[in-house]
Order: structure tokens, then sequence, then C-alpha cells
């Protein structure tokens, strides 16, 4: 692999465990020390690397430089140096005697600790989404914007804000007491569930990073399930959820990068390792007396890994929906809902439950109206796909939701 490829690909593994580590190291007050550092690693490594060649351990090299500038950082600014001595209580006297844990084993608890950091309930969940892409996913500023359908000044902002937030509130770096790691958790898996939809649903069209946002969700999530303080049923349940949707992703486009609705997918496409995973991890889940929606969504997950219609399948689907908004509400689930329902009870009952809910400023909602009118009055099912038209934000949704309309003409 040449430097042009191998570079990006080392920034995405290795900038976020260096910035890790660091961070833990220094403080959450120094976050902006351990990423300049870790950015200055890598910018050693281009330079080098272009007249020297690559060396024969790369990941390797970077540890070691990323050491030495950070302990040149700190002989060079004493009151840093100062700063540091005093939080970690140690004798700085001699720079060279100070120890910056980079073996793997680190890497990984201060991953973790930090996840719980970064997901402190004093920073709004969007703010916690982009720290996790920056500091834990190595996902530079344009990247974040591009995930976020925003600007780079925007999400600059916003990461500034949140982790002035973190410094105010004197977060620490390191894992919950044990009495407190399951309440904790609760925001560090909304978060990579926030993470892994934002891949999954997002509009952006770059196809590549929404696998990546969804990939690195993913390995946050083995991280906690590999844990043994971390490895709970909740847990579980959302990487069984992740593995079970992202055994479709291939199947979602077509080589125009046009979206292929559920009925219309290649099943050859579907990743049947990931299906056994998300399978595997959705029995392990099932300990405890615990349900979180995360089990539920899962189960909803599975059984569209079946691909024939039966009875079974959409009561079961139906009935987990009914649970889930019993659980927590919410307008997405409630439309996805009254698909199930027309499988089991019919497109009448499952059209007057849609248009009960009113969402007009959504185009699923006009398209899954349209979908239900069909073949009823198809007049009507035109009338909505338009709406859905009007309202979507992609080229390619739109193309999908006119060869709706096509067929119904055809129909005619």
């Amino acid at each position: 692999m040449e430097n042009q490829q191998l570079i990006p690909h080392l920034f995405r593994t290795e900038f976020a465990k260096i910035t890790a580590v660091l961070c833990k190291f220094f403080g959450i007050e120094h976050i902006e020390t351990a990423e300049d550092i870790a950015g200055e690693t890598f910018l050693s490594a281009l330079e080098t690397w272009t007249y020297k060649g690559i060396p024969p351990n790369p990941a390797a090299w970077l540890y070691t430089v990323a050491k030495n500038k950070a302990k040149n950082h700190i002989a060079r600014n004493k009151i840093f140096r100062g700063k540091i001595q005093s939080q970690l209580k140690n004798d700085f006297t001699n720079v060279e005697t100070i120890e910056i844990d980079l073996s793997e084993k680190n890497i990984t608890d201060s991953q973790l600790q930090m996840m719980f950091a970064i997901c402190h309930p004093s920073i709004p969940a969007e703010a916690q989404i982009g720290l996790a892409l920056r500091i834990l996913c190595g996902f530079g500023i344009e990247e974040i914007a591009n995930a976020f359908l925003s600007n780079k000044e925007t999400v600059s902002k916003r990461l500034s804000r949140a982790k002035e937030k973190l410094k105010q509130e004197n977060v620490i770096i390191a894992f919950p007491p044990k009495q407190e790691i399951y309440k904790r958790l609760h925001n560090v898996l909304i978060t990579l569930y926030l993470l892994f939809n934002e891949g999954y649903y997002s509009e952006s069209k770059d196809v590549v990073l929404r696998e990546d946002l969804c990939q690195e969700a993913m390995r946050l999530t083995y991280l906690l399930a590999d844990n043994e303080q971390t490895n709970l049923p909740p847990v579980n349940a959302l990487l069984a959820l992740m593995c079970l949707q992202a055994s479709r992703f291939a199947a979602r486009k077509n080589e125009n990068g046009e979206p292929v609705l559920y009925y219309d997918q290649d099943e050859s496409l579907w990743n049947r390792e990931l299906i056994t995973k998300g399978i595997y991890y959705l029995h392990k889940s099932s300990t405890g007396n615990t349900i979180s929606k995360y089990h539920i969504e899962a189960t909803i997950a599975y059984w569209h890994t079946i691909k024939e219609d039966s009875e079974e399948k959409w009561e079961n689907i139906l009935q987990m929906y009914n649970r889930l908004l019993q659980l927590e509400y919410s307008p997405v689930a409630a439309l996805n809902r009254t698909f199930a329902l027309s499988k089991v009870y019919g497109k009448e009952r499952a059209i007057k439950e849609a248009e009960k809910l009113q969402l007009t400023g959504s185009q699923y909602y006009y398209a899954l109206l349209g979908e239900l009118y069909t073949g009823i009055d198809n007049n009507r099912a035109r009338l909505n796909f338009d709406n859905a038209i009007h309202l979507a934000k992609t080229t390619a949704d739109k193309e999908v939701l006119m060869k709706k309309i096509d067929l119904l003409n055809i129909s005619q």
C-alpha cells in the first residue's frame, strides 16, 4: 500500500487511538493538545515516509513518534508540565522517565473511558456524536460536516463548545464506578445508536462515508461487548441490531446509487456472516429482566432478514412495534408500524391508522400512503407520491418515487 493510501488508512485507525491515550494521560482539559500531537505525528509520517520509505511496522513508528512529541511538548512547556505534574502527582523532573502507555490494552481502555467521558449529559446528543466521530473514530471536520449535511464552521463551533463544557464540568476520563456503569451506559448507547443511524439512514451521497459511520459505530460497540464491565444485555442488543441492519447494506443501493426498496433487494447480496452474528448477539442479550428499545428493534431487524412473507413474520413485527411504541414513542416507529399493520389486517385499516399520524412534513409519510392507496385508489396514491417527491431531499429518492408514479400510469 503506497503512502497516498496508507496514511489516510492509518489516520482513520490510529489517530483516534493516539488521541484517546494522550487525552487520558493529559486530562480532558488538554484535549486539543492531544489532538494536535496526534496530527503532528501524521505530518511527520507524511514528510519522513515520502523520502525514507514506509517503515516495517508503520503503527509502531507512529506510536514512538507520538510518545516523543508528547514528551517534547511537556519538556518545552513549563506551565503545561506543572499542570500535568500536579494532576498526575508525578515527578516530571526527568521527562525521559515519563511513560506514555500505547499498549493494546491501554488503547482499548482509553477509548472505552473516553466514550463515557464524551457522552456526558451536559452536552447535547449531536455534539456527543461529533466528538465521537472526531476523537474516537478519527474523522476530519469536513467529513463530520458531510455526515451532518452541515458546514465546517458550524461543526468546529459545535465541537469547541462541547469540549469547553467538558472542561467546565471537570469530566474525568475513567470508567464510572461499578454501580453507575449501567446508568451512564444509557448515554453511550444512545450516541452509538445515533452514530450508526447517521450512516445507515444518511442522506449524504458519499456511500463510503455512510458505511464508515456504521463500521465505526459497530467497532466501538464491539469494544463495549468485549469488556467485562460493559458486556451487558442492552449492549449486546444494540450490537445485534447493528449487525442485522448492516447485513443488508450492499443490497440497499443499486450500481447507480439509487435506493433499492426492501422487496426489490437481491437477497444474495445480504451478508450472511453478519446475520449470524446478529442472531448470536440477540440471543446473548436475552439475559436479565429489562427489555430495551434495542432488544425490540433488533428483533424487528431479525424478522426482516427472512425475505418470504408469512403471517408469523408480520404478526411478530407488528407486536414488536406495539411494544416499541409503548416503551418509547416515535413518529418513525408509528409510521413503520402502519406498514406491518397493512400486512396483517389489510391496507384499508392501515390507511386509517396512518392518516391519524398527520406527519405532513415527512416524505416517508406520503410515500407510505402512496403504497397503501395503490390498487385501492390510484389517484390518491399518485397525489401522495407527488407530495413525497416535493419533500424528498435527494435526487435518488425522487427518482424512486417517480418510478412508482410511472407504474401507476402503466397499470391504468
